[in-house]
């Protein structure tokens, strides 16, 4: 229930943008934001921060000491109903 309340914070601290990161950029950027949880879809980390989504395609589950969340979608469009 923690891991639902965390990623909520996390989706209402975001907003649509997105920033791209190389794989040693994005680990720096992880030891600034101290992420709880990463999320992951296919081989996309990705995790809010500053009110932006973070995400880099380069890395690997170990890169991490963080626990790991597969997403279902990772989407270009916000949240419409």
């Amino acid at each position: 229930m923690e891991e639902a309340s965390v990623a909520a914070t996390e989706t209402m601290e975001a907003s649509s943008y997105r920033v791209k990161f190389d794989r040693e950029n994005f680990l720096e950027l992880i030891n600034i934001a101290k992420p709880k949880i990463i999320y992951r879809r296919k081989n996309m980390y990705f995790f809010a921060f500053d009110g932006f989504v973070m995400y880099c395609d380069q890395c690997k589950e170990n890169d991490f000491s963080q626990r790991i969340l597969d997403a279902i979608e990772f989407s270009n469009y916000q949240w419409t109903k």
